[in-house]
């Protein structure tokens, strides 16, 4: 199952020849570019059929179909054609695994054989090499070597098949617990836990959880079951012909990529994972726990850091990549938290990525062997936050932050009786001799003048935050944190005048 993660997305986006315009080009549909980035890309693929979405806070607000389902039978693509999506399947399976574990039915760190018994005897590399995990499988560490495109042939096995393999032994490219390398295996391993706790087969057991919830109701495993003139047929360009890839029937290793499914069922997926941000005390109706989902998007198993990364505007910014479960996960220089998914089969290529702190997603769907999205979804969510000028959401201050600034700000310039205030925790004046603290702020204030206003509270988290004060010829920016005590006080603070 082939899956191009974002640190080979440098490739794919300088593969991209569309050049995404700068916040300040002449006025332009921000949508009309985002079809020009993917449809141009689809172009170079040789894409027989395309489907792509934007999902913005909470919406499929933007979807186009082009090219053909099936070109033997001159079917074209539309909102009802049905994808197989591949690799994009893993992060169903690991959730699937979530939802077991909030029931109480499982425990990630417990030892993989402790569910699947023909686990119990592996032979792993070295004699002090850990057990598999939950974990291991759902992150890609549990020493399996990195099986692309093996594994994209596996799809139709039988679970006695898989069993039989762990049951003989597998090979080891490592020990588990150590080491990144992507494994269909350990995926589709995923699915026999998921079998052998909750009583059903695996696909029957994420339907019920998660497509039925959330209203996917055209979303499949088998190809069989999908009405004829709504599946799309996968094709591969060779000899300057499309020849047409024989689907794949779901079996064992569909855990790992055999889901089929449309740009409108999937935006409803993507939407859960951007309503699980921020946490907050919202709903949590599910199908999965909102923190849970949060938990998938952590980065578990750090792969590389990427100096060298360029967006496919030419901005260079270092990405550190990694996985999550089932998903992967990246920070970019502007500490951007951006989640995704690609997927490959023969026949098939597709990607997805999700922005949460800015409510913003991207799908693309096309059915051509391999084909390569994932610096495009790159590119198109850069572009469409450059565009629009898309802030991230917003954070109401604590009333502990609020109330610490109030008080803070009564005590400028002058800092008279600060020491005696409550305020304050006990490490605060030993750090910052107050007269030293009141020459630096009157000099401060000297610089910007008389106060004309003091902004809003913008906070980093619940106890951390800063707001500007603004005067006649300039502002500071004032910065503070608090502690960790029952009533949090001040442990520090920091300013400096800004443009």
């Amino acid at each position: 199952m082939k899956y191009i993660p974002v640190l080979f997305a440098v490739l794919l986006v300088n593969a991209c020849k569309t050049q995404p315009p700068t916040p300040n080009s002449p006025s332009q549909n921000p949508f009309a570019v985002v079809d020009s980035i993917i449809q141009q890309q689809g172009r170079k693929n040789n894409a027989p059929g395309l489907a792509y979405g934007v999902v913005l806070d909470g919406k499929l607000v933007h979807a186009r179909y082009s090219g053909f389902a099936n070109i033997a039978g001159n079917v074209k693509v539309d909102s009802l054609t049905a994808f197989r999506i591949a690799s994009m399947t893993k992060s169903f399976t690991t959730m699937a695994i979530l939802i077991l574990r909030d029931q109480g039915k499982l425990q990630l760190d417990d030892p993989a054989s402790r569910y699947i018994p023909q686990m119990k005897g592996l032979k792993l590399l070295t004699t002090d090499a850990p057990a598999i995990t939950v974990r291991d499988l759902m992150t890609h560490r549990a020493g399996f070597p990195e099986d692309n495109p093996y594994g994209d042939r596996q799809m139709a096995d039988s679970d006695q098949e898989l069993e039989a393999l762990m049951s003989k032994g597998p090979s080891f490219s490592n020990v588990p617990g150590i080491s990144y390398e992507y494994s269909n295996l350990g995926i589709s391993l995923l699915g026999l836990i998921i079998r052998n706790i909750s009583g059903m087969p695996y696909q029957q057991f994420i339907a019920e959880h998660i497509f039925k919830p959330l209203g996917m109701t055209n979303t499949y495993w088998e190809y069989t079951k999908v009405p004829a003139n709504q599946l799309a047929h996968g094709y591969h360009w060779m000899n300057n012909q499309w020849n047409e890839e024989p689907l794949l029937h779901d079996g064992s290793w569909g855990a790992m990529g055999g889901l089929i499914t449309t740009i409108g069922d999937f935006a409803k997926y993507m939407q859960l994972h951007l309503s699980a941000w921020p946490p907050s005390n919202g709903d949590d109706g599910g199908p999965a726990k909102r923190s849970s989902v949060r938990e998938m998007h952590q980065l578990w198993n750090v792969d590389r850091i990427n100096t060298m990364f360029k967006f496919g505007s030419g901005r260079a910014c270092p990405i550190v990549t990694g996985y999550g479960y089932g998903l992967g996960v990246t920070k970019d220089c502007n500490n951007r938290l951006i989640i995704g998914h690609g997927g490959g089969l023969p026949g098939f290529g597709s990607h997805w990525r999700i922005m949460p702190e800015y409510n913003i997603g991207v799908v693309v769907f096309s059915n051509n062997t391999y084909a390569g999205y994932g610096g495009t979804t790159l590119t198109v969510l850069d572009t469409l936050i450059a565009l629009t000028g898309r802030k991230t959401r917003s954070m109401a201050p604590s009333a502990i932050l609020e109330q610490r600034k109030n008080e803070l700000v009564a005590l400028l310039p002058d800092w008279n009786n600060a020491q005696s205030s409550p305020i304050f925790a006990e490490n605060f004046f030993p750090d910052n001799p107050v007269d030293s603290l009141k020459k630096m702020f009157v000099d401060l204030y000297a610089q910007i003048g008389q106060v004309k206003e003091v902004t809003p509270m913008k906070p980093m988290n619940n106890l951390r935050g800063e707001f500007n004060i603004v005067g006649e010829k300039g502002k500071l920016r004032v910065f503070f944190t608090l502690t960790p005590e029952t009533t949090p006080t001040i442990q520090l603070v920091e300013a400096e005048a800004i443009e």
